[in-house]
């Protein structure tokens, strides 16, 4: 995993709009075979070359779930980082990741509640640049005062 920020918390104190944290991850054929054994999703398409040869994506695809984990791994990780808990997450699905695609997951501030420490982030995965996924996250942010 290649990241572009340091891990740790930024807590809701610190954090500002337009605040942006990605990290880049190439996907292998192992991401996608211990993804499949951790959720038992099995489906050929991510599996079985032969099989999604003959699939709309002509060949294996990495789970959407998967990718949407390196989502979680930003906020979880950098922004807000380590303390957040995930209140909601969407998603939207643009385009195949595929064995062996570099995939930059970024996370980008769009609304603050200071008072309810809830931060809305813009989410989104690119591989090459164009989008494969998109979506809004809304967490929880940890605080840096004593409650």
């Amino acid at each position: 995993m290649l990241d572009n920020m340091p891990r740790g918390t930024i807590t809701i104190e610190e954090i500002e709009m337009g605040m942006t944290r990605s990290l880049r991850k190439v996907v292998t054929d192992e991401d996608i075979r211990m993804f499949a054994e951790v959720s038992t999703d099995h489906n050929p398409v991510h599996m079985d070359d032969d099989y999604a040869n003959d699939t709309i994506f002509e060949g294996r695809i990495a789970h959407g779930m998967l990718t949407a984990g390196l989502i979680s791994a930003v906020i979880g990780e950098q922004l807000p980082g380590h303390g957040t808990v995930y209140m909601g997450q969407t998603l939207k699905f643009l385009g195949p990741v595929r064995p062996g695609d570099m995939v930059e997951a970024e996370v980008e501030v769009t609304a603050i509640d200071y008072a309810k420490r809830r931060v809305t982030l813009e989410t989104r995965c690119l591989v090459d640049g164009k989008k494969v996924l998109v979506g809004e996250a809304t967490v929880l942010a940890p605080t840096g005062k004593f409650d």
